[in-house]
């Protein structure tokens, strides 16, 4: 009883260090999950790591094949539709109603020279880590702790949708001095101008993902 009480305790912290291996880029669409290696890369049960699975499985971040093991999940078309509906309604009312000096906007900033110092260097996966740091910000902006934890769920799946493009360069290059032109728009108190900016920002970025989707084999969207 009081293994399986550990058990139920460890499980949501560790689907969250999985969550954020998908955010962070580490984990790929497809990918299939060791639970060997992982449970020992993590010094935990398999017994722990089986129910973070279960609860990724649940998130839709991860998917249970019989007699195949765990594989991180591919998203669907429709789920990236949705994915991009999420983020316009979230962070462009966020930016639409942003106070100026918001803490946040010292971590968006940071975000913009992080990724910039990465691009200078080719690390990509590094770039696309700002940029998720950058957009957080933004819904950190609004101040609800609910909104927070809502959107680390979208981080996750947003992640796994850039992890089908085949040049991670393609995909974040453009977006790091985009990201610094809203982030301007918003120093100079001009908060609807950096909201319709960001729109039309998610507008490019959604078109450039379902793009990336419709060529990848019918077999591998699982």
């Amino acid at each position: 009883m009081a293994e399986q009480d550990t058990t139920s305790a460890l499980a949501p912290r560790l689907a969250e260090t999985i969550r954020n291996k998908l955010i962070d880029g580490k984990l790929k669409p497809g990918q299939r999950l060791s639970e060997p290696a992982l449970s020992a890369d993590l010094q935990v049960s398999r017994n722990s790591l089986r129910e973070a699975f279960r609860l990724l499985t649940k998130e839709g971040l991860l998917r249970h094949e019989p007699n195949r093991g765990v594989f991180v999940a591919t998203p669907s078309m429709a789920s990236i539709i949705d994915i991009y509906r999420v983020r316009r309604i979230i962070e462009c009312r966020a930016i639409a109603q942003a106070y100026p000096k918001h803490p946040a906007v010292g971590r968006m900033r940071a975000a913009v020279e992080e990724a910039r110092t990465a691009c200078g260097r080719s690390d990509w996966e590094t770039v696309g880590s700002a940029n998720m740091l950058f957009h957080a910000a933004i819904v950190d902006l609004a101040d609800s702790q609910r909104l927070n934890a809502f959107y680390i769920q979208i981080a996750a799946e947003l992640r796994l949708s850039f992890g089908l493009l085949d040049s991670p360069e393609l995909l974040h290059a453009p977006y790091i001095e985009l990201n610094a032109a809203i982030l301007e728009k918003l120093d100079a108190g001009k908060t609807q101008e950096a909201a319709a900016a960001l729109e039309a920002y998610l507008l490019q970025s959604e078109r450039t993902v379902l793009a990336a989707f419709s060529r990848i084999p019918d077999k591998a969207k699982g």
